[in-house]
């Protein structure tokens, strides 16, 4: 049986960091979302992506939670949500990218809830209790996120000749943004030795296919990017980030202590 203490060769410190970039990607990436209320398709994708984006809400408060409760300062989710700067947000670049036309964001969510999706699957194993309790409810609410995000690949791709168009420019725009998501570093590896968590690398493979399966249904090609971007992970985002942070923060800014 597992301890809810971190596992042996396992730091509170490391646990703490992992925690916080998983919750700032869906933190993130649901104030994107939020974007989209009023502003679907149609009103059924107006819930359809507010539903999505209350479950990503749910996750970063479950994350940013745990990350604040061991990492020595004792800050809740509301502090690690409102009272970082811009350089101290841990998220992907890709879940910060500006939402585009709809294209562009299924593009978007394509290639984060097949990766988000794998993740959690095997983080549901995770030597640490706490991980491996929000990856096994995560992860059900990540496979509805990755269907939505498919089918509506498939739909655009063998609509219209304009939606295909969209469709595939969509792709091409975000993909040289999933590659940040398999990066490995010190942190993942030393908590996958141990069994704590996922090094991301081994999940590129089955993603690719996963993914290519999808735009191959869909009539589209995969993307082949000639860079890939970086950063996000160590703190150095895009010039779309600090908007869309002012934004999220404005009112507990212009409120501070403010309840309602």
């Amino acid at each position: 049986m597992t301890s809810e203490l971190p596992v042996a060769g396992t730091s509170d410190r490391d646990i703490a960091a992992y925690a916080l970039r998983l919750g700032d990607d869906a933190l993130i990436l649901c104030q994107r979302l939020c974007a989209w209320v009023t502003n679907a398709p149609t009103v059924e994708e107006d819930l359809a992506l507010s539903n999505i984006a209350l479950d990503l809400l749910g996750h970063a408060r479950t994350l940013l939670s745990l990350s604040g409760s061991v990492d020595g300062t004792d800050r809740g989710d509301d502090d690690l949500a409102y009272r970082r700067t811009e350089r101290e947000f841990r998220n992907a670049l890709l879940v910060e990218l500006p939402n585009g036309d709809f294209a562009v964001t299924i593009a978007r969510q394509l290639a984060y809830t097949h990766y988000v999706g794998l993740l959690y699957a095997e983080l549901a194993a995770s030597a640490d209790e706490r991980l491996a309790s929000f990856a096994s409810r995560a992860v059900k609410e990540a496979e509805y996120h990755r269907l939505h995000a498919s089918q509506w690949t498939v739909r655009l791709g063998l609509g219209t000749e304009e939606s295909r168009r969209r469709m595939q420019a969509g792709l091409d725009h975000v993909w040289p943004y999933a590659a940040e998501l398999f990066e490995a570093d010190e942190l993942t590896a030393r908590l996958d030795t141990d069994g704590t968590a996922v090094a991301p690398a081994g999940l590129r493979a089955t993603w690719q296919r996963e993914v290519g399966e999808v735009l191959t249904e869909a009539g589209l090609t995969v993307p082949e990017p000639s860079w890939q971007a970086t950063g996000g992970r160590s703190g150095l985002h895009t010039e779309a980030f600090a908007p869309l942070l002012a934004e999220f923060q404005s009112v507990f800014r212009q409120y501070p202590g403010g309840s309602w």
